[in-house]
């Protein structure tokens, strides 16, 4: 009985694998990469309570702090995307930017903000994403995401 069972496990594995590689995967990994979107192409209120918005912002792409920034995130994007971060840059003053009135920055400068788009930290100078991720992860709505997601962790 049992080497039927197993004949019928070997006949079915082949297609087994089949099905999941014609399946379409679902949840986060199936989203779009992780990455810096540009200010013209994110409306500001539609990532109210959505994404934590990462801005980061130059007077010219070819600014070295800007440069480096970018240089230090792309190291750890999935860190950033596991606290539900969007990347926005902006290195055109004169576009005037829905993010650049807003946020009313003075050259280079990185400006982390919570889902309540609040801005919580401004930097002049680059920062790495272990400083981004340790001042997200003290956000009052960052923590109440710690704890929905590790209830035993209080």
């Amino acid at each position: 009985m049992r080497s039927i069972y197993a004949l019928v496990f070997a006949a079915l594995l082949p297609t087994v694998a089949l099905a999941e590689a014609a399946t379409p995967a679902f949840g986060p990994a199936s989203g779009p990469a992780f990455g810096p979107v540009a200010a013209a192409d994110v409306v500001f209120d539609d990532q109210l309570y959505v994404k934590r918005p990462v801005v980061v912002f130059a007077d010219s792409p070819n600014d070295p702090n800007f440069i480096r920034q970018m240089e230090l995130l792309a190291r750890e994007y999935d860190r950033l995307a596991e606290r539900d971060v969007i990347l926005v840059t902006d290195t055109d003053p004169a576009a005037r930017s829905e993010w650049r009135l807003k946020l009313r920055p003075r050259g280079f400068s990185l400006v982390i903000m919570d889902k309540d788009l609040r801005p919580v930290v401004r930097k002049p100078l680059p920062w790495d994403v272990r400083e981004i991720t340790q001042a997200i992860d003290k956000m009052p709505l960052r923590r109440t995401e710690i704890l929905e997601q590790n209830p035993a962790g209080r």
